[in-house]
C-alpha cells in the first residue's frame, strides 16, 4: 500500500512561488501515474496536473498551464508541483494522489492512493 504525504504549503502572496512536495512510501511508485488535485472551500476537488509513469506525458489543467509544473523523482519516490506567479483563486487545499493506471487520467476516481492535503493560500 501507498501512503502519501505533502509539504510545501502556506501563506504568499500574488505573485510569489511554492514548490510542493509528494513524498511516497509503503512500495515504490515508479510504476504509477500521479497526480495534484485542490479543493477550494465550497467547491469540488479539480484536477490540475498529472504525470505519467515515466514522467515523459504531463497534463496541466487550463488554469493552471503556464505558471505550474508537476514533475518526478522516482529514485526518490517524490513528486512535485512548482507553482509560480500565483493568484488569491489558487488558494485551497493540494492533495497529491497515485493511480494504478501508469498512463494516467484526469478522472480523480481513478486514483487509489490520496495525501491528507497541504493548504496554499494566496493573499492579494
Amino acid at each position: 500500500q501507498v501512503q502519501l504525504v505533502e509539504s510545501g504549503g502556506g501563506l504568499v502572496q500574488a505573485g510569489d512561488s511554492l514548490r510542493l512536495t509528494c513524498a511516497a512510501s509503503g512500495r515504490p511508485v515508479s510504476s504509477y501515474s500521479m497526480g495534484w488535485f485542490r479543493q477550494a472551500p465550497g467547491k469540488e476537488r479539480e484536477v490540475v496536473a498529472v504525470i505519467n509513469f515515466t514522467g515523459g506525458s504531463k497534463y496541466h489543467a487550463d488554469s493552471v498551464r503556464g505558471r505550474f509544473t508537476i514533475s518526478r523523482d522516482n529514485a526518490k519516490n517524490t513528486l512535485y508541483l512548482q507553482m509560480n506567479n500565483l493568484k488569491p483563486e489558487d488558494t485551497a487545499v493540494y492533495y497529491c494522489a497515485a493511480s494504478f493506471n501508469p498512463k494516467g487520467s484526469l478522472d480523480k476516481s481513478a486514483f487509489g492512493a490520496w495525501g491528507q492535503g497541504t493548504q496554499v493560500t494566496v493573499s492579494s
